[in-house]
């Protein structure tokens, strides 16, 4: 039941990553490996079901929203051109501007997006930040409510107080708050009962009916725009693009999964890498869809390689699972 991965230097293990995941199938807890009944908190990785307050308000009816928004407001984003005309045309639905979001600012996780920026001599908006679509997205549900938007990040907002009922309706467990990196609540729950709502995502037949049509118009919206949810090169997009699955990471080494057929049904996953390292995680990310029966191809976190200041090749990465089946 250990799940691990290994950085290498040369020939000798240097540090080592532990990894907690959860598998939830049809019957419940399938598989796990390291603690599934850790508590952690979800961060980004709970956005596709913070999203459903879009349809559970009617809010997309209300603004025309389309499901290029729906996907921004699920994703971690990368600040390309694209996420930015995206994000603007969400806010522009809702008659609000940048100055309503309240995540903050940072550079693109694109290079090419920072780059350019740079080179214009352009300083990064809210726009550009990775959570911008989920606020816009809040913003929208606030509305709906017939809330005022002032305030949507505190937890006892209305937007806020539906978010925390739908994580807690479909984890079955009440979740514990604290504040995201964006200034929002984010949501601790254990692994196991995190995989259970991403099992749901992944057969929206089985949720509670209230929640079934949003379930599935994220699903899709997620599905049908994958470079929204992160960007070209992304782990999120590429498994996306190439298997039937919805991938959402999160801070500090979470990640989501909904895979939507394999060899054992419909499942959710939920896996954190305990000491937070997002190098890592991709690297377990990949593996574990392998283990599970799925091929992406070639991928760059496939037994990635680790350099030095010079380029020169120093070590890798490897991940070795051994799961508990139940």
């Amino acid at each position: 039941m250990n799940a691990w991965v290994y950085a290498y230097r040369g020939q000798e293990v240097e540090n080592r990553h532990r990894v907690s995941l959860a598998i939830h199938g049809r019957e419940g807890l399938l598989a796990y490996g390291g603690n599934p009944g850790l508590w952690t908190y979800m961060r980004s990785s709970a956005k596709p079901f913070q999203a459903l307050a879009l349809y559970l308000t009617g809010a997309v009816e209300r603004f025309g929203l389309g499901e290029e928004e729906v996907a921004l407001a699920t994703a971690s984003h990368d600040g390309t051109p694209r996420h930015v005309e995206v994000a603007s045309r969400f806010l522009a639905k809702l008659g609000l501007g940048p100055e309503a979001l309240v995540c903050g600012v940072h550079p693109p996780f694109s290079k090419e997006a920072r780059k350019a920026l740079e080179e214009a001599g352009l300083s990064p908006t809210p726009l550009h930040h990775n959570c911008s679509g989920k606020h816009a997205g809040m913003l929208a549900v606030s509305l709906a409510l017939g809330a005022s938007p002032e305030g949507y990040e505190s937890p006892d907002h209305p937007a806020q107080r539906l978010n925390l009922q739908t994580l807690r309706e479909l984890s079955g467990m009440e979740p514990k708050i604290a504040t995201d990196g964006c200034s929002v609540p984010t949501f601790a729950l254990p692994l196991s009962r995190a995989a259970r709502a991403f099992y749901l995502l992944a057969a929206p037949q089985e949720a509670p009916r209230s929640y079934q049509e949003a379930l599935k118009r994220v699903r899709e919206a997620m599905r049908h725009h994958p470079e929204l949810v992160a960007g070209p090169g992304s782990i999120d997009t590429l498994l996306m693009e190439r298997l039937p699955v919805v991938a959402k990471r999160g801070a500090d080494g979470y990640y989501g999964l909904s895979l939507l057929e394999g060899p054992h049904g419909p499942l959710g996953i939920a896996l954190k890498v305990e000491d937070g390292s997002a190098q890592a995680r991709e690297v377990a990310v990949v593996a574990l869809v392998r283990l599970l029966g799925l091929d992406p191809g070639p991928t760059p976190w496939d037994r990635p390689e680790l350099r030095n200041h010079r380029g020169l090749e120093v070590g890798h990465l490897e991940a070795r699972f051994d799961l508990t089946w139940l």
